[in-house]
């Protein structure tokens, strides 16, 4: 029997794992997420959801490896190739609205699950195009909370919706975990599936 464990302490990754109505335990691996100088969004979003599903079955014991399918995940946001981190004070939040303005930038969401010395893993790439944003806004929105720990500093799912003017690609990417994607790569697994034995009672 396996054991599926997500490499996150996200609440947003853990409620859209929830929709595959599989269950799943939760490790959280301390990794360090620095880029590397020159390294690109799409090799650097890969490289963390890989080191963080690699560092979560170490974790693991012995016992418990030999049974365990561990998902890493990692989300960022780009624009124009340049990688943007998470703001940690109103003025790099600000900086970080203003710059996607009036854009078009996009969202970069790697998903890699590790089990039994195999590695699968996949990028997903949104394009996101925001509205103009006013320094005032930038600055109110700050205060809310909201953006604080978040790729690009803002949330989709929450007060930002109202900065978003067109989406081209996954929502549940940008949110933290494209659950399509994701069910891909557990099917590949051989891990998941919709009309597994949980539900043959039901046919």
């Amino acid at each position: 029997m396996h054991s599926l464990y997500l490499a996150s302490s996200s609440p947003r990754r853990q409620l859209l794992l929830k929709q595959l109505n599989t269950p799943f335990s939760i490790i959280e691996p301390n990794i360090d997420e620095t880029p590397i100088d020159n390294e690109l969004p799409e090799n650097y979003v890969s490289r963390l959801a890989i080191t963080k599903a690699k560092a979560g079955f170490n974790q693991l014991s012995i016992a418990q490896q030999k049974t365990a399918y561990v998902l890493g995940a990692d989300t960022i946001v780009s624009l124009e190739n340049n990688i943007m981190g998470k703001p940690t004070s109103q003025q790099q939040a600000v900086t970080m609205l203003q710059s996607l303005s009036g854009k078009t930038h996009k969202v970069f969401t790697a998903i890699a699950l590790y089990y039994l010395d195999k590695l699968i893993s996949n990028v997903v790439v949104t394009e996101v195009t925001m509205r103009p944003i006013s320094i005032e806004e930038a600055v109110t929105y700050w205060h809310t909370g909201e953006p604080k720990g978040k790729a690009g500093g803002y949330a989709i799912q929450g007060i930002a919706a109202t900065f978003i003017e067109q989406i081209n690609g996954d929502y549940y990417a940008i949110v933290g975990l494209p659950i399509f994607a994701t069910s891909k790569l557990l099917k590949q697994a051989g891990i998941y599936s919709l009309t597994s034995n949980r539900y043959q009672n039901w046919l």
